[in-house]
């Protein structure tokens, strides 16, 4: 960057970060924001996934769904630890929220059950049964999918690439989503997953919520954004749409 370039203009063409030395506050925020909703949403998705291990059908299924568990939960410590080089305590972090806990199942979609935890929306609602364990991570798989596409572009370098290793991962876990629907649909479990979508995906739609537009443009010049959510939203339903048509269920 150039001595007399200010880091604004720095990142408003292109340049990236590498460290929290000399972070803009309110970048800072933005970024801090974006990464503990990460954390705190991937510690909550493992810890819904937990209780439904044992409900899977089979030694195969059980295995697939103890080692997503342990796939979501490194991968919040991956982006944790960044949390940690500015200033969070990462030995606490893990406990300081009751990542199991849940809102009733007829909870209005996009509702918070906690102003302080930083989950997505939908990780608040329970899991009901191995059939909806497993139609959930699809559809919000495929939602995060979309997510983690942006995160590899930020401006914040260590941030990108800690995404990109993620990223792989978390597509395995859609892709073994959609094979455990595939082999429900042949079991004859095509009306229910079709309501379970129907449960979840109104769930899952405030997670492409408006964002106003100052904010974003702001969030873009930093970098830290580059689709918006409206674009983000209709890539995922595309994408789901397709999934589910793929296993031969309408959306």
């Amino acid at each position: 960057m150039a001595q007399d370039m200010s880091i604004d203009s720095y990142l408003s063409l292109g340049g990236k970060l590498t460290n929290p030395t000399n972070v803009p506050p309110r970048y800072r925020a933005e970024l801090m924001k974006m990464m503990a909703t990460f954390v705190d949403s991937e510690l909550a998705g493992a810890a819904g996934f937990a209780d439904v291990i044992n409900a899977g059908p089979g030694i195969r299924e059980r295995i697939a769904a103890a080692k997503i568990v342990l796939e979501k939960t490194d991968n919040a410590d991956a982006v944790l630890q960044l949390l940690g080089e500015f200033g969070a305590d990462t030995a606490r972090y893990a406990t300081s929220h009751p990542w199991t806990a849940r809102l009733p199942r007829d909870a209005e979609p996009g509702t918070r059950r906690s102003e302080h935890d930083m989950r997505l929306s939908v990780l608040n609602y329970p899991l009901n049964g191995w059939t909806d364990a497993v139609t959930m991570n699809l559809c919000m798989g495929l939602a995060v999918g979309e997510q983690l596409a942006e995160m590899q572009k930020v401006s914040y370098q260590p941030l990108a690439d800690a995404i990109r290793k993620v990223a792989p991962i978390e597509a395995r876990h859609v892709e073994l989503a959609a094979e455990g629907l595939a082999r429900l649909v042949e079991q004859g479990q095509g009306n229910t997953i079709s309501e379970l979508v129907a449960y979840w995906r109104p769930r899952i739609e405030p997670i492409f919520g408006n964002v106003p537009d100052d904010r974003f443009e702001q969030l873009k010049k930093w970098g830290l954004r580059h689709r918006t959510n409206r674009e983000l939203g209709a890539s995922w339903r595309s994408r789901l749409d397709e999934s589910l048509d793929k296993i031969g269920l309408a959306g």
